[in-house]
């Protein structure tokens, strides 16, 4: 029953490798793209399982103790927060740690080649027209992909009322 508490290795241990796996997926995901973060596709969802399954061992080092997991648990969730609060008080943070809102459109003409570096399907795109109420690209005035990965489109002589929160970027 003790083995349940005792520790493979000293504490600090867990709490550098939460911290270090917690750096290395963020910037991960970071470079993946707006799409990781966005609306998840049934893929995107095994990418998230795998990944999660993929840094177990770099987290636990190999320890199954109870006391491990929830070292481990408290540490990424303090990391969680301290990220938050940050990127809630200092713009510069949120830039580097969310990203930009990236143009997809202005003033009606569609950019192709910044929805295919985006990796914005053109059905997702349409999509977001519809949900926007927008029925032609030559409506719109703005269209940006979102740090969280969603589409908002504004239409010309509309006070902003198009956004198309639920698009999704894929």
């Amino acid at each position: 029953m003790s083995d349940l508490f005792a520790l493979s290795a000293p504490w600090w241990h867990f709490v550098l490798r939460a911290l270090a796996i917690y750096l290395v997926v963020m910037v991960l995901i970071r470079i993946s793209g707006k799409r990781a973060v966005g609306q998840f596709t049934p893929f995107d969802l095994v990418l998230l399982i795998l990944i999660g399954n993929a840094v177990q061992n770099g987290l636990n080092g190999g320890d199954n103790s109870l006391t491990g997991a929830v070292l481990l648990a408290g540490c990424l969730i303090a990391l969680n927060y301290l990220v938050a609060w940050l990127t809630a008080r200092s713009p510069a943070a949120r830039r580097l740690i969310e990203g930009e809102p990236v143009v997809l459109a202005r003033d009606g003409q569609v950019f192709r080649e910044v929805l295919r570096r985006e990796l914005v399907s053109k059905a997702d795109f349409h999509e977001a027209m519809r949900e926007a109420g927008c029925p032609d690209a030559s409506q719109i005035r703005l269209a940006l992909l979102e740090t969280n990965g969603h589409i908002s489109i504004m239409q010309s002589g509309h006070d902003g009322a198009g956004d198309a929160g639920g698009g999704k970027a894929t």
